[in-house]
């Protein structure tokens, strides 16, 4: 069931298997990073957040528990029907595709998870900042959480196969064309299945001038969930903190 590329990131997330190959993602890291990174901007209670292809809405419901507003946005139907069982009056999901704005103002957005760069047309990209400028307000705080290509290509795992309920996810990765690549390969009741995912490989110089593109300024970056300084050979996040 090959899964054309240009619809990759909507038909992969929203099946049972996306989620079943990721269940392992590690939540203490995660609330440690969303209390770290909300102090380090000093952001107030009564901030308003948007968390931008939230997923099933994992960071959104921590950062809701820490008393803030909280909208997360996801293009996936399963995801965001799955995390409004958890919605309350101040946290809320909608299904949005994050190339257009909102058309309303967020004193904080955050795409965590490294949840950018999956288009193969450059200038969706291009108009994923632009949304999130446009629904920003002027003082307010945007975060990308990506990963650091060079590190990333550097350690890539070239196959292995990880086994699941009884599935054997058969996962193969290179770069390609400027693109950081994941093939997945599985049978499930007899049927074989194939997806793929396909992440730009934006440097911090890459993204230096996309910013500049959509004039975005540029505040800060760290290499990790701590927040330690960004060293593009050993960091293996790349976290940018930007205003508009």
């Amino acid at each position: 069931m090959k899964k054309e590329p240009q619809q990759w990131y909507s038909s992969w997330f929203d099946t049972k298997y996306y989620h079943m190959l990721y269940k392992d993602r590690d939540q203490t890291e995660a609330k440690k990073f969303i209390i770290k990174l909300t102090q380090h901007l000093n952001l107030p209670k009564t901030a308003k957040i948007l968390d931008l292809a939230c997923g099933k809405g994992r960071h959104s419901i921590y950062l809701n528990n820490l008393g803030y507003t909280v909208t997360g946005a996801d293009l996936s139907s399963k995801s965001i029907t799955f995390a409004k069982q958890f919605e309350t009056e101040t946290l809320k999901f909608i299904k949005h595709d994050m190339t257009g704005p909102l058309g309303k103002k967020y004193d904080a957005i955050f795409n965590f998870f490294t949840s950018f760069g999956y288009f193969n047309n450059d200038q969706d990209n291009l108009n994923t900042l632009k949304a999130i400028r446009q629904d920003l307000k002027e003082n307010g705080i945007g975060v990308i959480d990506f990963m650091n290509v060079e590190f990333v290509t550097k350690t890539l795992v070239p196959e292995n196969t990880k086994t699941i309920q009884g599935i054997d996810f058969k996962q193969k990765r290179y770069l390609k064309d400027s693109y950081i690549i994941k093939e997945i390969t599985f049978m499930d009741k007899g049927e074989k299945y194939h997806f793929e995912e396909r992440v730009k490989a934006f440097s911090l110089a890459d993204f230096k001038a996309l910013f500049s593109q959509t004039k975005l300024s540029l505040l800060e970056y760290f290499g990790d969930y701590k927040l330690n300084a960004f060293d593009p050979k050993t960091s293996e996040r790349l976290i940018l903190l930007f205003r508009p």
